[in-house]
């Protein structure tokens, strides 16, 4: 863990230290188990959510606690440092609830938000199809209006969550228009026409159920309607947003238990008589990965307080996302090399750290999507020093 957490309240102290308790005495007991069984703890959410730790960064007033995105996402950290697949369950359930809270009615959010910010309801996040990942406007999955209700058909690929979900925030195509045909549907589990494929064989995250949700003639009233019709890209690419950082949050997490791992070793492990932390070589590789471990916690701390600003973050949460998870993959890679020998085998968790970071620099966007979204600001000249002090 970081020496030191710089937090703007005691709340803020007290919930990292909550976190950390049960991050001890739930998570690390069963992960290495369930990670290799590929088992779903859902009733872990339960529990973060009794404790509040799953509607964090949401409104208390609807069953949230009201805390900044900078506290959310440290405590996002600290689950990854223990059970990566349960802090992406976070991230993504928050995902999920984002639509809602951000541009739902009052009566939808008052009726729904509250089971789902609770834990009672796990939720996840339908955008991408099986031709259509990088590119929402490309999807192909309908919504129909007929009557009082729309039909939705279609399919959704990589949702984590599928098949356990209790509710699925489904973006599906309204018309034909690119930027303006898409809307945003909530979708209990159990609507008829709802199915989801077997969920698929991964590398890693293997603790982090992830499948194709099919919808035949799924009817939804309504008011499962979020936000306008027509809204659902920009909606998605907001949620996005927010997600970056979760997932940058989680790199970062991913890459602080590495190393710890790997610096306990080299503490233990001794080799031409004494601990192989002392031998430079040796001692500059666990340096790098200290420093790529702050490198990422900062850039998405940093987005996280434009975020609770109130000001524009959409590339910085890229920055987060790309510099996290390019980071996350070269310290756990760096961790298995500490380990020698023992980091190749499953004795050791090092190589399921390695495996997991993998994943992070594709999902929410590809870290060359991400690459794409800050060369396009800085040729808008967005996030400039100028612009920053509001100037021309």
């Amino acid at each position: 863990m970081p020496a030191t957490r710089a937090l703007p309240t005691e709340e803020a102290v007290d919930l990292i230290q909550l976190t950390r308790t049960l991050a001890a005495r739930e998570l690390a007991p069963r992960v290495a188990d369930a990670e290799a069984d590929g088992a779903f703890p859902r009733d872990v959410f339960r529990t973060l959510g009794r404790s509040g730790l799953l509607g964090l960064p949401f409104a208390e007033e609807h069953g949230g606690a009201g805390q900044p995105y900078e506290v959310y996402l440290q405590v996002v950290e600290e689950v990854a440092a223990v059970w990566a697949s349960v802090a992406v369950g976070i991230s993504v359930h928050a995902l999920s609830c984002f639509p809602l809270a951000r541009f739902g009615t009052e009566e939808q959010r008052s009726k729904w938000l509250p089971e789902m910010l609770g834990g009672e309801l796990l939720g996840a996040y339908c955008l991408s199809e099986p031709h259509a990942g990088s590119d929402p406007a490309a999807m192909l999955t309908r919504a129909v209006r007929e009557g009082d209700g729309y039909v939705l058909n279609g399919a959704k690929a990589w949702t984590t969550h599928g098949g356990y979900a209790d509710f699925y925030t489904v973006m599906a195509r309204t018309s034909d228009d690119r930027a303006h045909g898409i809307s945003c549907f909530l979708v209990p589990a159990d609507t008829p026409g709802l199915s989801v494929d077997p969920p698929e064989r991964k590398m890693g995250l293997t603790g982090s159920a992830t499948a194709t949700v099919r919808l035949d003639d799924v009817r939804v009233p309504v008011e499962r309607l979020i936000g306008e019709e027509g809204q659902g890209l920009r909606i998605a690419l907001a949620s996005l947003d927010c997600g970056r950082l979760g997932i940058a949050a989680v790199a970062t997490g991913l890459g602080q238990g590495a190393l710890d791992h790997a610096v306990r070793y080299a503490r233990e492990r001794e080799t031409f008589g004494k601990p192989i932390i002392e031998h430079q070589g040796l001692a500059f590789v666990l340096a790098d990965m200290g420093a790529a471990t702050e490198s990422a916690r900062a850039t998405a701390l940093a987005a996280a307080r434009l975020k609770d600003a109130g000001l524009p973050f959409t590339r910085e949460a890229s920055v987060a996302k790309l510099v996290a998870t390019d980071n996350a993959m070269k310290v756990t890679t760096d961790a298995v090399q500490v380990l020698g020998g023992y980091g190749y085998t499953r004795d050791f968790p090092v190589e399921r750290f390695m495996r997991e970071a993998k994943v992070m620099q594709i999902f929410e966007g590809t870290n060359q999507i991400q690459r794409m979204i800050i060369s396009r600001a800085l040729d808008r000249n967005e996030g400039g020093a100028l612009t920053a002090l509001g100037k021309e």
